[in-house]
């Protein structure tokens, strides 16, 4: 999969007083929406699977944000990867920023969480209510969301490969717990990477499809 997003205008950003590089990009027609990327565990804003999704959003006419949520010696401390309070506050940051920004301060803002990075979006989603309008998660950890899964009011859409089977138990015990719109879509023979052949396509198309109802009704 190839998608890139260097075609869309592009701001290089600080999420401040954290010192958290971030990198927004923006669809070269006015966006409908904007999505913040919240990766798992050993990736960053540069995640060439979250950069294919990103450049298939900006594709669709949605803006994206990809940032670090953890400092370079944060990172270094694994306990720090699996934290997701804290993980959930710097995706508040994050989401604060957008607002702040004026090319995407009236933008509905979306989630895109990966492994413990959809952890992080769900809590921070249920912090923030109404001001996210969707929740899209690859091959992610609600579970460790906690509590958190029973406050989330934005739709919500789990994918998971078919062959993670332990990630797919857990996705759909989420799935019961949560009380807002929440689907649960299984991706044929993909493991927890999506590296199989078509497998990331399937991602894109399903999470663009459920930003896209979500975030810009009437765009499909």
């Amino acid at each position: 999969m190839t998608f890139d997003s260097e075609f869309s205008g592009q701001q290089r950003l600080t999420i401040r007083p954290l010192g958290l590089e971030a990198i927004l990009s923006l669809p070269e027609q006015a966006p409908a929406g904007v999505v913040i990327f919240a990766h798992g565990s050993g990736s960053s804003r540069l995640s060439p699977r979250n950069r294919s999704v990103a450049g298939a959003l900006q594709t669709a006419g949605l803006a994206t944000l990809l940032f670090d949520l953890l400092n370079e010696a944060e990172s270094a401390d694994r306990r720090n990867v699996f934290d997701i309070p804290l993980l959930a506050e710097r995706l508040v940051a994050a989401t604060k920023l957008i607002e702040a920004t004026p090319e995407t301060q009236a933008l509905p803002i979306g989630y895109f969480g990966a492994s413990t990075g959809a952890a992080a979006a769900l809590t921070a989603a249920a912090q923030l209510a109404d001001r996210i309008g969707a929740v899209v998660s690859r091959g992610g950890r609600p579970d460790l969301a906690g509590d958190a899964l029973t406050q989330v009011t934005a739709p919500t859409l789990l994918i998971v490969g078919g062959s993670d089977t332990q990630v797919l138990a857990l996705n759909q015990a989420a799935c019961n717990r949560m009380r807002c719109d929440c689907a649960l879509e299984v991706v044929p023979g993909a493991t927890h990477l999506f590296e199989e052949p078509g497998a990331l396509e399937h991602v894109v198309i399903l999470a663009r499809r459920w930003f896209l109802k979500h975030l810009a009704e009437g765009r499909l």
